[in-house]
């Protein structure tokens, strides 16, 4: 998801105003160009460099702000695909310093389509924020939960064993596929495939997204003669 020109505008804004703050706080131009120290009564001083530290601070912050609002999806409240691929390059970089293990689970709603189709994207929108939800209480505090885009997912998990995340991506696939939903007096339920990748000290963030894709599409296509979605007259 690209950043919204806004912000990407107010993020340079921000960092302009910081770096000239900074250099503020040392010294003030002279004439002819050159710079020189600030000639000012001590106390005058003090409260120049209090009020540019005050403004340094609330410009950084600001960068603070507009760097997580570009890493979260704005409808979720959680990582989006540019901010999830960022924790999990992170937490790779880590798994190869501590040869720690974990697992990504690549997760993807069945026939969302449907839903929008029938009842609006506001419908959709419902379900996918459900989906969040639910995600979000079946994991740990240390995992990640982040939309990848569109109605797909993306988790990761800690210290699980092969079996152990299979299990897991199992559980949510139980959990989405007994979510139950009311639109115009019709009650909706949609699925989810989830695929897995095993993290270590050999994964590459590249690669383990492409093989827990992978691994969904071979879920999806199993699932297609499971129910998926059903709608059923209110």
């Amino acid at each position: 998801m690209r950043k919204p020109k806004r912000a990407k505008a107010a993020k340079k804004s921000a960092k302009t105003i910081a770096k000239s703050l900074t250099k503020t706080l040392a010294k003030t131009p002279a004439k002819g160009g050159k710079t020189r120290p600030v000639e000012a009564k001590p106390d005058d001083t003090k409260a120049t460099i209090r009020n540019l530290r005050t403004k340094l601070a609330q410009a950084l912050r600001r960068i603070d702000e507009l760097e997580a609002a570009a890493d979260t999806d704005f409808l979720l409240g959680i990582p989006n695909r540019r901010g999830f691929e960022r924790e999990l390059h992170r937490a790779i970089a880590y798994m190869k310093r501590y040869r720690a293990s974990g697992a990504l689970i690549v997760l993807d709603v069945d026939r969302l389509k449907p839903i929008n189709d029938s009842f609006g994207h506001a419908a959709g929108d419902e379900v996918l924020k459900t989906i969040a939800a639910t995600l979000t209480r079946h994991v740990r505090s240390s995992d990640v939960v982040g939309r990848l885009g569109g109605d797909e997912f993306a988790l990761l998990l800690w210290n699980l064993t092969e079996t152990d995340a299979k299990a897991k991506a199992a559980g949510f696939e139980e959990a989405i596929d007994e979510l139950s939903f009311t639109f115009r007096g019709q009650r909706v339920n949609a699925g989810a495939s989830a695929g897995v990748a095993l993290l270590g000290s050999h994964a590459e963030a590249g690669r383990a997204l492409e093989e827990a894709d992978a691994a969904m599409y071979v879920r999806k296509a199993q699932r297609r003669h499971e129910p998926q979605i059903r709608i059923v007259a209110g």
